[in-house]
């Protein structure tokens, strides 16, 4: 049977409307970066660590830097305490530091020495000082039998200057007011001293020669170790008096004061300084002929001293941050190269230009960020080897690794801007054309 066209019962076509986008909010679309740019990191690990090679070096030295730095100036201010005291403060003749020759002769010039008069009338009219004493130096060899201490510390001080600064006995006792009144030839004698004249036998009131005098030994002081390389045992304390008999009473001395607290430290070096002005009967428009030096001006010293090698030292390190900033975004155009088809198909989904942005852009900043991380790691390791094979104490403070993090994740963010900006520009019909 013929049919004409008109016959045929052709099916019924729908229309269908096309659907809304469904647009992300920025919290769902910054958790579906996140989660592509994991997946990312994951399917190329070898790649991604070699990327972040220069990020995790960059941020392991600055770290170890940062570390070694504010190691050093706890190191040099614990010793400094323990041999100046805290709250404390000298009175000389010339007691500055980092002076020019200049500023040296001008203070020889001007200032008088400081005399056991001056150390006296401290003594008794400082009523803001908690203690006040006497530390006179001098280097000499000491003798035991045929055993010879080269070059040791001979200090001639007070009974009070173990109130001043840290000074433990582990042997015997210390020297009393009484022996510094009578001169008596008594010694305290370092550690090192006593191991090289007299191994561990007890020492305790045997004879050692300083010079051509015999000095009998009542006490041994506890070890304190070093100062970068430089023994703090060898020294050898004596009465001021027989100090003063022996190398001479025509010298300053140095007076070490000690306030009742950090608060009340300006107001002891004041009472110091009227008294000291009274003394010398020095006029109200004079300046004052001795000088003064505390420990916070010594700390403030080695702040500026460490502070100066952070400044030089820190930013030589971040040149090695930015060359790995510059290896992710190498890595990540490559990425965008690679994933063009990938691009074009979101954008073809309804992906806008501000997430293919966004996808790339974390991708970049956590590339950086986990190198970072890994970074910060490989300096505590790096520490703890350095802590355990010298005697400075690395301290990575938080400082230091905020820094070593906020640089990082900066850098991937800087790195990752042009890579990304260049893949939210494609069209999406030549990317998924693309081969």
């Amino acid at each position: 049977m013929n049919t004409t066209v008109t016959e045929l019962e052709l099916p019924a076509i729908r229309v269908i409307a096309p659907r809304a986008v469904t647009r992300l909010t920025p919290l769902v679309s910054l958790w579906e970066a996140l989660r592509i740019a994991v997946d990312s990191i994951w399917s190329h690990k070898l790649r991604s660590f070699l990327t972040l090679l220069g990020i995790i070096i960059g941020v392991a030295s600055v770290v170890t830097v940062g570390g070694a730095i504010e190691g050093l100036g706890y190191y040099v201010n614990d010793r400094l305490v323990s041999t100046f005291g805290s709250n404390t403060f000298i009175v000389s003749r010339i007691a500055r530091i980092n002076i020019t020759d200049e500023e040296f002769e001008k203070l020889i010039r001007r200032n008088k020495r400081i005399q056991l008069e001056d150390y006296r009338a401290l003594r008794e009219r400082c009523t803001e000082c908690e203690a006040v004493a006497l530390r006179l130096f001098a280097r000499d060899d000491i003798k035991a039998g045929n055993s010879v201490f080269y070059d040791a510390s001979v200090l001639g001080v007070t009974a009070d200057i173990p109130k001043i600064q840290e000074l433990e006995i582990a042997e015997g006792r210390f020297l009393s007011h009484y022996d510094a009144e009578k001169a008596r030839p008594l010694a305290v004698i370092g550690a090192a001293v006593r191991k090289e004249l007299f191994g561990p036998v007890d020492v305790i009131g045997k004879q050692i020669r300083l010079g051509g005098d015999d000095y009998t030994i009542i006490g041994v002081e506890k070890e304190n170790g070093s100062f970068f390389g430089q023994s703090l045992d060898t020294n050898v304390y004596i009465p001021y008096t027989a100090f003063l008999k022996k190398y001479g009473a025509r010298r300053s001395l140095d007076v070490r004061i000690k306030a009742p607290s950090a608060e009340r430290l300006q107001v002891t070096e004041d009472d110091v300084r009227m008294i000291m002005r009274s003394r010398h009967k020095l006029r109200p428009n004079q300046e004052d002929d001795f000088d003064i030096l505390g420990s916070e001006a010594i700390q403030r010293t080695v702040g500026q001293f460490t502070g100066a090698i952070a400044v030089v030292v820190t930013p030589i390190t971040l040149i090695s941050l930015v060359v790995g900033g510059i290896v992710v975004m190498n890595i990540m155009l490559v990425t965008v190269t690679e994933r063009t088809q990938e691009i074009g198909l979101r954008k073809a989904l309804g992906a806008r230009r501000r997430d293919i942005l966004m996808q790339f852009l974390v991708e970049s900043v956590l590339l950086a960020s986990l190198g970072g991380t890994i970074g910060i790691l490989a300096a505590y390791g790096i520490s703890l080897i350095i802590r355990s094979a010298t005697p400075i104490p690395m301290a990575i403070t938080l400082g230091y690794i905020l820094l070593a993090l906020l640089a990082s994740g900066g850098i991937g963010l800087v790195s990752g801007i042009y890579p990304a900006h260049r893949a939210a520009k494609l069209d999406p019909i030549v990317a998924l054309s693309r081969e």
